[in-house]
């Protein structure tokens, strides 16, 4: 199933500790501190971010790192994606039978004949088409918002495009 990895963890709790101080700057000392997270590992995933244009920064005393972006804007599929490599599926079967395994973000050659393949590829779309369609505000957001998000994905057009979406 679906795993994410600490640095993915750290980079959303990053993002969202950014998000809770609009228009200040915040050093990854900080954000280490106040979130009990190693710092070493908190400064390689803000480099990261700060690469790919999520994270704004500046050196120098009165430095440290901002958003670049509203926190609507945000979407965390892209930024999972950044901060741990693209989000994959369970492990593929095909080096069990002594095949290359897939390649990353790459759809599988086997997804009509594979015995594992419509439940988990349908699961693992389901889960890439909700990340695709929930920010960082989302996720911040109140109860409500987050029950709004449980509902994603789950209407009747879902169903229908399933059937015909298989692979």
């Amino acid at each position: 199933m679906l795993s994410l990895t600490k640095k993915a963890g750290y980079g959303l709790t990053a993002m969202a500790h950014l998000a809770r101080r609009p228009g200040q700057r915040v050093s990854a000392r900080e954000i280490a501190r106040e979130n009990r997270m190693p710092v070493s590992l908190v400064m390689n995933v803000m480099k990261r971010l700060c690469a790919a244009g999520y994270v704004e920064s500046v050196r120098g005393a009165g430095g440290g790192y901002s958003l670049a972006r509203r926190p609507e804007d945000i979407i965390l599929g892209p930024l999972l994606d950044e901060t741990e490599g693209t989000v994959r599926d369970s492990r593929c079967k095909r080096e069990d039978h002594g095949l290359e395994p897939r390649p990353h973000g790459k759809a599988c050659p086997d997804a009509d004949t594979c015995p594992h393949g419509n439940p988990v590829h349908r699961i693992h779309r389901k889960l890439r088409d909700f990340l695709q369609n929930v920010s960082l505000a989302d996720i911040m957001g109140s109860r409500g918002n987050m029950s709004r998000l449980a509902s994603v994905g789950t209407g009747a057009d879902d169903e229908s495009k399933e059937t015909n979406d298989d692979a």
